[in-house]
């Protein structure tokens, strides 16, 4: 990876955080550098993302871990669909969630906690129909910008080399949306961009 774009990338990151938590804009956990933001309206946008045909048609949805995407995760299963996510780090590879057990309790099984205990860790998963990741920023070419660690990547990574072309969303505040990311050729894309206010679709 190249020092220079390593660089950029961290500085547009702490300029996104900065501008979060100066705004109000972010939300719980708190401070939210080092974290993908957790943001006002979060579930907002993930009521928007409710209004895809990907995900009205998506019978299993692949979610990541932070806190903005709880409600996203939630919904899945309220939908009936079956929730894959990545455990924090993938330290303990993925959890797949069964709406049909947790009818309910479907609030509590979004959270981490509740993940592990309602859902079972599994490394083999059925495809995908949608993948949701969080985001620190991202730019309308689909650019993405994760909190530093690669984990994003790797999910995303790890999904297309299984079963091919899987569309990718993003849930973030309007604010987390930027002019330009830098990345590298090895950076995974998102195809659609969810805030609190709009949908963008990104131009293939």
């Amino acid at each position: 990876m190249s020092k220079r774009i390593t660089e950029e990338k961290q500085r547009l990151r702490e300029k996104i955080w900065r501008e979060m938590e100066e705004s109000g804009v972010a939300a719980f956990p708190l401070p939210c550098w080092g974290r993908i933001p957790n943001f006002v309206e979060a579930e907002r946008a993930a009521e928007r993302l409710r209004q895809l045909e990907e995900w009205r048609k998506a019978k299993v949805v692949f979610v990541n871990p932070d806190s903005p995407q709880r409600k996203v995760r939630e919904n899945a299963l309220k939908d009936g669909k079956i929730l894959i996510m990545a455990s924090p780090r993938l330290q303990k590879g993925f959890i797949l969630i069964e709406p049909s057990k947790v009818r309910g309790k479907e609030h509590i099984a979004s959270t981490i906690k509740g993940a592990f205990k309602y859902g079972f860790t599994v490394q083999d998963f059925p495809k995908p129909d949608l993948i949701v990741e969080g985001s620190v920023a991202v730019d309308l070419e689909g650019h993405r910008l994760g909190k530093g660690s690669g984990y994003g990547d790797t999910e995303i990574e790890i999904i297309k080399k299984r079963f091919g072309d899987v569309p990718v969303a993003t849930t973030v505040h309007d604010m987390q949306v930027v002019e330009k990311v830098p990345f590298e050729a090895k950076d995974e894309k998102v195809s659609i961009i969810v805030t609190p206010t709009k949908i963008i679709r990104v131009k293939p």
